[in-house]
């Protein structure tokens, strides 16, 4: 797979890369990419801020159905008033916030700080029969049937990550739609979509396989591809072509860190004082966050994070927040900046 160098593309073309890529969630390298390259030039925050200003617009089409009326409403595209934008180097701050789930409320002295976090715990974890460890995705159900010749799993639903116990003797399939995925010892992820079954591949080597029924209605098996650690592929199950069309990528460490971000523990934070969101931060980890005096504790602040990473946090928090950051042995103090 072909690297992007943001470096190496104009200032639309890369900020229409970076918004394609924030879509889909950044890993923590490209984060600190990203906001590197917003760094670099004013420019570069103003073309994320236009380009997801036209998205917005187009997206109004969504609204329009043609079942509803025969022409769209004028209102959809009607041209906006002027308006008074933030200069360029304001619109980057903003963009980089707005990719990393923080925003800035207004205090709200309503309520108890207590029911304004919430925690999204690690995935069901599910140790098999024969050792192999099954991590679920919320939402995501297996059905289990174990023989002495082989192992077959069946992804009812959603999406799920195997580590696979090695044993030659018995191979083990997951089976998803119409699609089988067999492997001895290794770790991979099958995801069932309405749309298509992915498999991403992060240990050994794995085979994706077609199962379909004879005139007889016994099953028979054809091989679609092979995939190594580090390889991801999609099958297209709505499709009317009777050969599945099967698109094999590599992909990057930090492709496969975010597409995993699902296993960790994550945090919210609805409109807290940092000092709050410190203490979150402080119960899921050795390195402490400490806050330096009441003004910097009095920041209020809201959104997603893993409970495992906290620079992103901290970096964040000097971007856009004006708070530093001290190291004092093991630990992290955070002062803001006068």
């Amino acid at each position: 797979m072909r690297s992007f160098d943001p470096s190496s593309s104009s200032g639309e073309s890369a900020a229409a890369q970076w918004l394609a890529r924030r879509d889909r969630g950044l890993s923590p390298t490209e984060q600190d990419a990203y906001l590197q390259w917003l760094r670099e030039n004013p420019a570069h925050g103003a073309e994320v801020a236009f380009l997801e200003r036209a998205w917005k617009r187009l997206d109004a089409l969504h609204q329009w159905h043609p079942a509803h009326s025969s022409q769209p409403n004028p209102d959809l595209l009607a041209p906006r008033r002027a308006r008074k934008w933030l200069p360029p180097s304001l619109l980057g701050l903003a963009a980089a916030l707005m990719f990393a789930g923080i925003m800035w409320w207004s205090p709200d002295q309503s309520g108890d700080s207590r029911d304004r976090v919430v925690i999204l715990p690690r995935p069901e974890r599910m140790v098999l029969a024969d050792g192999s460890l099954v991590e679920l995705n919320a939402g995501a159900k297996i059905d289990v049937n174990f023989s002495p010749e082989r192992r077959n799993v069946r992804l009812v639903s959603g999406e799920a990550h195997f580590t696979v116990a090695k044993d030659a003797s018995r191979p083990f399939v997951v089976a998803a739609d119409k699609y089988t995925v067999r492997a001895v010892g290794t770790a991979f992820t099958v995801h069932l979509k309405p749309e298509a079954v992915s498999v991403l591949v992060t240990e050994g080597n794995v085979q994706l396989d077609e199962v379909r029924l004879r005139q007889d209605q016994s099953p028979a098996s054809r091989e679609l591809s092979r995939l190594a650690a580090g390889q991801s592929a999609i099958v297209r199950t709505q499709t009317l072509d009777p050969t599945p069309l099967v698109e094999v990528h590599d992909v990057t460490p930090e492709q496969i860190e975010q597409a995993l971000a699902w296993q960790t523990m994550r945090l919210e934070f609805n409109d807290l004082p940092l000092r709050d969101v410190v203490a979150e931060f402080n119960r899921y980890n050795s390195r402490k966050l400490l806050i330096e005096d009441r003004a910097t504790g009095d920041i209020r602040v809201g959104g997603s994070f893993r409970a495992d990473n906290v620079d992103p946090f901290i970096r964040l928090m000097d971007l856009g927040f004006q708070v530093s950051s001290t190291r004092r042995g093991n630990d992290v103090v955070l002062s803001r900046r006068n």
